[in-house]
């Protein structure tokens, strides 16, 4: 007698795959062999290994011509599961992905078309890629039944009043934004696997709320007076063509921005106060460095009474031991942002300060991996229900 379950939005069935497909070259049935545990703490729900058709979880990719967008198709053409039936990009439709993206010119994949004309019938769940701002309408016009990751910022901040106040125009979906789940994947997990619009992170708040978010928790450091600065890859400031982003404004130096207002300050301090259960402010300063991409955080910090600097690495390494994107470097070991290059990992190590009392954090991550399309991925991954490290295996390219 067999059984059957809603997995996501594919059918799974508990007899065998090979039976229905037999009946059906279109069936979309897939066989549940038996429960996996990979390890407690980055998987804290029963986990099952499926044996699903190649590709068959529909996946669209709206803004698919921004750098974003081209990191998904990326990472899906080594996915077992997701495969790729409508990109969409409004000044690239009619073209292919590979007359945008000749690395990506290999793939076998639909043209991208513009988003108005897109047909979401045959679309499961939807990486939506698009610029701040665009997204919410766009959002609230799609099937209700599909899975959403936003890359964008228009749901991350719980209080609408914010968003309108750091980016300059109300909010046009609140009702979505109550239902939107904040997708930091390692703090946020069994949230976002029950969820259907996941809010994926900016890249330096992931940077910066991976290691402080635990560390204030356990109350093992202050949380006023926390200073950070973050350099950025080029990339993080998007494809569009800006004056600021050119090679002679750019290169052979350090490009300061947005100082004491870049957007992604609200979604830091939303991220340490929930930490914290009160207030916080931090003094944070972004540049933009010459290289494509990568991120580094240089994050300062006051120990609480009676905590040192090895506590805080205890912590850490207990709290992420299970985790296998998020990396404590031995002691005195200094992370690089050429050790992620290409990768979903972000790398962490903790530092003695020479003032008494306080600490340094160094957190290192790709800026369009952990800091974008690959913690979309996994978050994906988590809401379809299959091992989220799927896809998601690359090293860093070094050198």
């Amino acid at each position: 007698m067999s059984s059957a379950v809603a997995y996501g939005s594919v059918y799974v069935n508990q007899r065998c795959f090979r039976e229905d497909r037999a009946k059906s070259s279109k069936a979309r049935r897939v066989c549940v062999c038996k429960s996996v545990t990979l390890t407690p703490q980055s998987l804290q729900y029963e986990k099952t290994k499926l044996l699903m058709p190649e590709k068959s979880v529909r996946i669209g990719v709206l803004g698919a011509s921004g750098y974003t967008g081209s990191e998904i198709v990326r990472l899906l053409a080594n996915h077992p599961y997701f495969g790729i039936t409508v990109m969409t990009a409004d000044r690239k439709a009619g073209q292919s992905i590979g007359s945008v993206f000749p690395h990506l010119a290999t793939q076998h994949l639909p043209d991208m078309i513009a988003v108005n004309d897109a047909d979401f019938s045959n679309v499961d769940a939807v990486f939506c890629c698009l610029p701040h701002g665009t997204t919410q309408e766009i959002i609230k016009a799609l099937p209700k039944g599909l899975k959403i990751v936003d890359l964008s910022a228009d749901f991350r901040l719980r209080d609408i009043d914010d968003y309108e106040k750091w980016y300059g125009q109300p909010h046009r979906a609140p009702e979505l934004q109550r239902e939107a789940v904040y997708g930091l994947t390692e703090i946020y997990r069994t949230d976002i696997k029950d969820a259907r619009l996941v809010a994926n992170p900016g890249c330096y708040p992931t940077s910066i709320q991976l290691p402080l978010v635990p560390l204030i928790k356990a109350n093992l450091i202050r949380s006023e007076n926390i200073i950070i600065d973050a350099k950025s890859g080029v990339s993080g400031a998007g494809r569009g063509a800006k004056e600021a982003n050119l090679y002679t404004e750019i290169a052979e130096g350090i490009h300061s921005y947005g100082i004491t207002g870049h957007r992604h300050v609200p979604e830091i301090e939303q991220g340490l106060a929930e930490a914290a259960n009160s207030k916080v402010t931090v003094s944070f300063t972004p540049h933009l460095m010459p290289m494509s991409r990568g991120m580094q955080s240089s994050i300062y910090v006051e120990l609480a009474p009676g905590a040192s600097v090895e506590d805080l690495r205890q912590h850490l390494k207990v709290f992420y031991e299970n985790e296998e994107f998020v990396v404590l470097g031995k002691e005195k070991e200094v992370p690089h942002t050429r050790h992620v290059r290409g990768s979903n990992y972000c790398i962490m190590n903790v530092f003695p300060d020479r003032i008494t009392g306080r600490a340094i954090i160094l957190s290192v991550i790709d800026n369009l991996v952990k800091g974008a399309s690959g913690q979309a991925l996994q978050n994906l991954n988590l809401m379809m229900g299959i091992p989220e490290n799927t896809g998601l295996t690359y090293l860093p390219l070094f050198p």
